[in-house]
């Protein structure tokens, strides 16, 4: 509409300006109106920004949206509110494969709204109110395939055929509960159909010929109430129709059977009926029909209604068909099914069936006359039923089902598994048995089962283990959705195992099942498998583990990951395999989960902490070795405890003249020359001897300090033995502090031989420093200098 409006101005605009001026508004106006368009498409349908398919289905659109392009090839329309198709709405989405536009409002289509459609394939225009249909919409549609246009309100097709111009058409749906009339020509220029849908529930009119035009038609569908309209429709379908299906007709009076024996002479070879009714009296007369049909192979009655009780009034005298094989039964509902007979009048016709399928139609027997009859019989399907165990033995008496290899009995009220295998057991072409969802619980350990069985489906049952009852000869086993917890039987044939939705918390075993190829497991309790489970299956070709709360650990998740070849053999994966746990990566595909190197390797990481931590305390220790630390801490312990005490004694308390520290080895000289020189002196000094004065049985920690506190100096007593005596060191390490933090001159060092400031230990640091400082006292060798050592030893005293 933008694009028309801006085309308009060009040409006004173009009359009245220069070339260049005008041509560059003109691009501008292009550009803007294709923008404005883009921006309402969006808008209406915001699935079609930058995608080839616009969903826009169920938005209550009022009108196709502008701005489609041609890149869109899919555009879903359905269930809105659009009322009309005009020219310009379709008519740049030139590429379009697909328009849906049923459930909508659309009356109207302008005759040119698909004339740029060629490349378009499948059409929907079902459910809404076109009241005609005009060959014109259809002309340019030369690539239509799938055209849907039921549940209109057309009461005819016209009066040509409205599709001559589709030759590419393979499945047509019309009609409508206003169709009334179906002319010669509405379908000339279709010669091929797979599927011809005609909803003619109130088609009162059919002219002779109008659907003899094709040729050929696949699978035919009819939904009609009028017999005798069927009847005509039938007679120009003769030789066309491969598979009629015909629903919604009443098969209720037997005078109108009679227009009905032109079915005898159709070629179909499949015949389905749906939602009709049947009575005893019109029973033997279809029988009769089908029966004389040439080509019939297949019948199939779904979802219908039988009124009677079998006792059908006439014998059904006909010619035994011999192309009809395959019956299907689905949903027959008889009312008074519990008064239903032998069917003894149809035994006759039952000998040639292989296949049968009688499904919900509370069958509780069937008769042993009747199982005899089937002796072709390789295929039956008797699922949702009403079949009990005893019913069952009656069923497959002897005799019964000679060649029957595929038997369903799921869904029935079979509860005892040891009568159901005996009842079968003489079946000797069974190979496939289905009694899934039956009741049976605890299951016997021996049971005798058809010598033939490969296949037996045994889910939903309610079986909490199984047992050696399970037959060796199987190849394929289905224990699904039942309460297994373990599962360890001896099948060395079996080559498929299901176990989903059990209790399992870990791969069955290998060795009794070495043949497997395929195994499920899925929604289990399984919370991994290891390499060595996976690889013990030699033949795996599938395993479907998913839907597991799986314990995400490093050793799955090593397997897991970098086993070869391992996605090809996980069904689901990787989407369908999620971590549970650890609590960080829950919800996580395992396939894309990474630990940590602690989470994987815990035990090592706390060895080699603790190697860590032991090499930093043997590190500590070196160092603290080497730089007397241990010295330090305990001088800071020993200070610590002086500090609590007064830094001097109160005077009354103070009894010596010195504390005199001395090693052992100097003793001789300190108790006999030094103590004598100085205690006989006049006045005499009082000293203060470790040996002599400490107080017995007192902490030597505290004998030192309170020695120097009652002391008025510190003698101290310098030598090499001095300096090497453990005795010394200790006496020093405690009393260091309180002799230096005063910074007084309370100590007095006496070198009783020459000694080096340097060999003094680094960690007397202020004992170092007063040698290199303060002036000391050395004992002469020389006895006429040895006065005066003596004098100054006491002048320093009394100071």
């Amino acid at each position: 509409m933008h694009l028309i409006f801006a085309l308009t101005v060009f040409h006004i605009l173009g009359n009245i300006m220069t070339t260049p001026t005008w041509q560059a508004l003109a691009i501008y106006l292009v550009l803007a109106a294709n923008l404005s368009e883009q921006q309402a498409l969006k808008q209406a349908c915001p699935s079609c920004d930058a995608s080839q398919i616009c969903n826009c289905s169920s938005m209550g659109l009022a009108f196709i949206p502008p701005g489609l392009t041609a890149k869109i090839t899919v555009l879903n329309l359905a269930h809105n509110r659009i009322k009309r198709i005009q020219s310009q709405d379709l008519q740049q989405a030139v590429n379009l494969r697909a328009l849906q536009l049923q459930s909508n409002e659309i009356s109207s289509i302008d005759e040119d709204s698909f004339q740029s459609l060629a490349k378009l394939e499948l059409l929907d225009l079902s459910n809404n109110s076109l009241a005609h249909l005009s060959p014109v919409w259809f002309g340019h549609l030369f690539s239509l395939q799938h055209l849907y246009l039921q549940g209109n309100s057309y009461r005819d097709l016209g009066q040509s055929s409205p599709f001559s111009s589709l030759r590419n058409l393979s499945s047509l749906h019309l009609g409508s509960p206003q169709l009334s009339v179906i002319r010669q020509g509405n379908f000339e220029g279709i010669e091929f159909l797979h599927r011809l849908w005609i909803d003619g529930s109130n088609l009162s009119q059919y002219e002779e010929g109008s659907l003899k035009s094709i040729k050929e038609i696949n699978h035919m569908i009819i939904g009609i109430r009028n017999v005798t309209v069927f009847s005509e429709i039938v007679r120009d379908l003769l030789h066309s129709v491969t598979w009629l299906e015909v629903r919604r007709i009443a098969f209720g009076i037997t005078a109108e059977m009679q227009a009905l024996r032109v079915m005898s002479s159709s070629f179909v070879k499949k015949l389905s009926f749906r939602q009709i009714l049947l009575t005893d009296a019109t029973v033997p007369e279809i029988a009769s029909i089908l029966e004389d049909m040439p080509k019939l192979a297949e019948l199939e009655l779904v979802d219908c209604r039988l009124l009677g009780t079998g006792q059908w009034k006439m014998q059904i005298q006909v010619k035994q068909s011999q192309t009809l094989k395959v019956i299907t039964i689905e949903k027959l509902s008889i009312e008074e099914f519990y008064l239903f007979t032998d069917l003894q009048p149809v035994e006759g016709l039952l000998s040639l069936f292989t296949r049968i399928t009688v499904r919900e139609t509370k069958v509780f027997l069937v008769p042993c006359r009747i199982s005899q009859h089937l002796l072709l019989l390789e295929y039956l399907d008797l699922s949702a039923n009403l079949l009990g165990d005893q019913s069952l033995e009656h069923s497959a008496c002897q005799g019964g089902w000679p060649s029957l290899q595929t038997l369903n009995l799921s869904q029935n009220s079979l509860s005892d598994l040891e009568i159901t295998s005996k009842s079968l057991s003489h079946l000797g072409n069974l190979i496939v048995l289905d009694i899934s969802q039956n009741n049976f619980g605890e299951i016997p350990d021996v049971c005798k089962w058809p010598e033939n069985l490969k296949y037996l489906n045994l889910s939903s049952t309610q079986i909490p283990k199984v047992t050696s009852c399970i037959p060796a000869t199987l190849e394929v086993l289905d224990v699904s959705g039942n309460n297994l917890k373990e599962f360890g039987l001896q099948l060395p044939l079996l080559k498929e195992l299901y176990l989903t939705r059990n209790q399992l918390k870990a791969l069955p075993g290998a060795a009794p099942i070495p043949n497997v190829v395929a195994l499920s497991v899925r929604r289990n309790k399984l919370n991994s498998f290891s390499k060595e489970e996976f690889e013990s299956f030699r033949r795996m070709e599938l395993l479907d583990a998913s839907d597991n709360n799986f314990i995400c650990s490093c050793e799955f998740l090593s397997f897991v990951q970098h086993e070869a070849g391992i996605g090809q053999v996980l069904v689901g994966w990787p989407d369908k395999y999620v971590c549970d746990s650890p609590l960080a990566v829950r919800g996580a595909q395992v396939g894309a989960v990474h630990l940590s190197l602690l989470e994987c390797h815990r035990s090592l990481v706390v060895s080699l902490i603790c190697v860590l931590v032991f090499l930093v305390i043997l590190l500590l220790v070196a160092v603290g070795y080497k730089y007397h630390v241990v010295w330090y801490l305990r001088m800071t312990w020993a200070w610590l405890q002086a500090k609590r005490k007064p830094k001097r004694a109160p005077p009354k308390d103070v009894c010596y003249d010195a504390f005199v520290s001395y090693s052992e080895n100097d003793s001789d000289w300190v108790e006999n020359t030094m103590v004598r020189e100085l205690e006989q002196a006049c006045p005499p000094f009082r000293l203060c001897l470790h040996k002599r004065d400490f107080v017995p049985g007192k902490w030597i920690v505290d004998n030192i300090i309170d020695s120097i506190e009652k002391s008025h100096k510190t003698l101290f007593v310098l030598s090499e033995h001095f300096v090497q005596s453990e005795w010394c060191k200790y006496e020093l390490d405690f009393s260091h502090f309180r002799l230096f933090d005063e910074n007084n001159d309370a100590a007095i060092l006496v070198l009783l031989e020459p000694i080096q400031s340097k060999a003094i230990p680094k960690r007397f640091c202020k004992l170092r420093k007063i040698m290199n400082t303060k002036t000391y006292l050395e004992w002469p060798l020389e006895e006429d200098q040895q006065q005066i050592f003596w004098f100054n030893l006491k002048i320093a005293l009394r100071s």
